[in-house]
């Protein structure tokens, strides 16, 4: 945990008693010297967070091999190298004495090697962030004293093998994120020692096995993102010391349980974007830790319990896009809930804070005896009322069919009812000029105020525009499933035969492009190193954390918003691309803003994850330098990158953006520094070929780690 680099020497293994050697967190570069494999006495070895590669001249990991001579090795640690090259074979070498195996984030490729199964003493196996390949080996039937396996966010796929169900010591298994696809073996509930379990993000497609309920200790169990289906069974109710339980996004049917209300230690439970039917089940009110709830996107009827005030320690509550109905409870934790947890339901009413009608308590009692002749009344409307609809909905069929023809877009998930063009042409005075934010390819944004006072941003798509209905429905495709607090959202939208408008959430600050750009606003390296790590949250949950990767395409300072606290947020999906599942590229016809583009997106149409990092890199240099990459300065030859490398070989100084840097004030070489790794960073964003580019899951790392180096050195908390 220094600043030390260069080469490890070989003569390093002159020290021949050594029995711990940790040079992790620091910079070292070069490859493992063999030397290291002649420490007879070395117990614990640490080479993680530094910069070591593997030998070029091949494609396995040969330092390993030499390693497997140190036979009292206990815990081997090399994570966090950008090492590449596949596990040998001779892995299954090591001696019965090695415990800890940790390699994650190395980029790792190829298969787990059978041989991995050689390593009888192996406590913990953490391989996650790497890119393996193939099938988990059943030889992981020998690993009979592993605790923990972390094989998290690789390409593995195939089945969960049966021998895995052997390990009777596991207490953790994260395999989520990987194209593991098949059922979750039924022997799973026989693992009674599992206390974490990690299946998100993969492709299994049964019903949860009945023993996976049996394992009453287990604390941590997420299985989102999967196809899993059927109901939720009673047994439910038996995961008794269970503080985390994520079944979201999946296809799981019929009610929840009431023996929900067992769970007794929960503090997390998301059942969201299911099938789910029924009520809420008022036992909810005997999980009395509850802090985080999420059944939103569900089939959910009735009304919300009262009893949920009981929740005292309920902080976060997400019912929204269900079929509720009835009053909103207004005591307890919810009187801290804001109408985004309740938005799109039936016919819920309460508070006005909520945005929902308020309730009707005083509704008339009729005298009673009238009660018969009203009976007799209602029958005869009921006759009439079923003649009606049945004659309305033969039309009403006919009618759609025929919009159908000219209306296919999808609607985005909203927070409002849909808005009428008369009142958002009131709300933006006319669409008056002096309300225009901004114009984009195919829409003009206005600035709005909606009859309940809220402010709101509305983007009106120019329908004569070839392009500008496709645009719409990309924006409702796309934003009508994202949440996230880095990216901009819908409240409401308007659609006719020839308007369509979305109503988004108002940005006080405006782009990040009018603050860099402005003689009157300013951002100085703090504000401007928070913004940037904004757009890469959003990037990197665009790419990584949704079911599918969705892919940008035109990421740039204008479409960067900031909101009252400068918080950054991507916006304007209108040529953006979601991936089909196991798909990495697509082709597309349409370019984005010259400057920005990956060359393999300019000469080829190619999109793909690495060519938004791409187009992130470029907005790095451009945020720190003030320099668009069509700068007149930029006419020949010479490009925004060439000139970043460029200066990063010279003088830094004289690319930053002037008003960031005076030789007078403190802290100036801290913040030379930071700057630095800001522009490296940049640098390995927009390599030429795509799988050389850093993903934007570790260059947001980078960044998190830059941040913390700015605050220590420059004394900011």
């Amino acid at each position: 945990m220094n600043n030390l680099s260069g080469f490890i020497p070989d003569t390093i293994s002159n020290a021949s008693k050594l029995i711990e050697l940790d040079i992790s967190g620091n910079s070292f570069t070069g490859f493992f010297p063999k030397s290291l494999g002649n420490f007879e006495f070395l117990e614990f070895l640490n080479l993680g967070d530094n910069r070591f590669i593997s030998l070029p001249s091949t494609s396995e990991l040969t330092f390993l091999t030499f390693l497997t001579n140190c036979r009292r090795l206990k815990e081997l640690v090399i994570s966090e190298n950008p090492l590449g090259g596949r596990l040998p074979a001779s892995i299954g070498n090591f001696s019965s004495s090695l415990e800890i195996f940790i390699a994650y984030r190395c980029k790792i490729q190829g298969i787990i090697p059978k041989e991995i199964g050689n390593l009888s003493s192996l406590a913990m196996l953490s391989l996650f962030d790497n890119e393996f390949t193939g099938k988990i080996p059943k030889t992981v039937i020998g690993l009979k004293k592993l605790q923990q396996l972390f094989l998290r966010h690789n390409k593995i796929m195939g089945f969960i093998p049966y021998e895995i169900c052997s390990l009777e010591n596991l207490g953790a298994l994260d395999l989520s994120q990987n194209q593991i696809f098949g059922a979750l073996p039924s022997c799973v509930g026989n693992m009674t020692s599992l206390r974490y379990l990690y299946l998100a993000f993969n492709r299994l497609n049964s019903s949860l096995p009945v023993g996976i309920w049996s394992l009453g200790d287990i604390l941590e169990f997420i299985a989102s993102s999967n196809m899993f289906n059927g109901p939720l069974p009673p047994e439910l109710g038996n995961l008794k010391a269970a503080t985390l339980i994520d079944l979201s996004m999946n296809n799981f049917s019929g009610e929840i349980p009431t023996t929900i209300g067992g769970l007794e230690s929960l503090t997390d439970l998301s059942l969201a974007y299911n099938s789910l039917e029924g009520p809420i089940p008022d036992s909810l009110r005997a999980v009395l830790s509850l802090e985080y709830l999420d059944i939103s996107n569900n089939h959910l009827t009735n009304e919300i319990p009262m009893s949920l005030e009981a929740l005292s320690y309920l902080r976060n509550l997400n019912v929204s896009f269900n079929e509720l109905s009835g009053e909103i409870p207004n005591g307890g934790p919810f009187v801290n809930f804001t109408y985004q947890s309740f938005m799109s339901n039936k016919a819920l009413c309460g508070d006005s804070r909520f945005q929902v009608p308020k309730c009707n308590h005083n509704s008339p009692k009729k005298p009673k005896k009238k009660r018969v002749l009203h009976i007799a009344l209602y029958i005869i409307l009921g006759f009439a009322s079923i003649t009606i609809t049945l004659v309305g909905l033969v039309l009403l069929r006919s009618k759609r069919k025929r919009q159908e023809a000219h209306q296919t877009h999808v609607l985005p998930s909203i927070s409002h009812e849909r808005i009428s063009y008369y009142e958002l042409q009131k709300a933006t005075d006319g669409f008056s000029e002096s309300n225009m934010l901004g114009t984009g390819g195919f829409s003009s944004v206005y600035k709005g105020t909606l009859r309940d006072g809220t402010l709101v941003a509305v983007k009106v798509f120019n329908m004569q525009l070839e392009g500008a209905f496709r645009s719409f429905d990309r924006e409702c495709e796309v934003l009508r499933s994202l949440r996230h607090r880095n990216l901009t959202k819908v409240i409401s939208y308007c659609t006719n035969s020839d308007f369509r408008a979305l109503v988004l959430e108002y940005m006080p600050k405006g782009s990040l492009e009018k603050w860099m750009y402005s003689h009157n606003y300013f951002l100085d390296i703090l504000q401007r190193l928070n913004i940037v790590i904004d757009v890469a949250c959003a990037l990197d949950y665009l790419h990584n954390c949704y079911p599918v990767p969705v892919v940008h395409c035109d990421l740039k300072p204008s479409n960067v918003l900031l909101d009252e606290e400068v918080v950054g947020h991507v916006s304007d999906f209108g040529i953006s691309k979601i991936l089909e599942v196991g798909e990495s590229i697509a082709r597309t016809k349409t370019f984005a803003t010259v400057g920005y583009i990956a060359p393999e997106y300019g000469l080829e149409g190619l999109v793909s994850t690495r060519s938004d990092t791409y187009s992130y890199g470029i907005l790095l240099m451009e945020t720190f330098t003030r320099t668009k990459p069509s700068d007149d300065m930029f006419a020949g030859e010479l490009s925004l990158k060439d000139w970043v490398k460029d200066s990063l070989q010279s003088d830094i100084t004289r690319l930053i953006d002037p008003n960031l840097l005076t030789y007078e004030e403190e802290n100036f070489d801290e913040k030379v520094q930071c700057l630095l790794l800001i522009m490296e960073l940049a640098l390995k964003c927009t390599e030429e070929l795509p799988d050389l580019r850093i993903s934007m899951k570790d260059a947001l790392t980078v960044l998190k780690k830059i941040k913390h180096q700015f605050l220590t050195s420059c004394g900011r908390s």
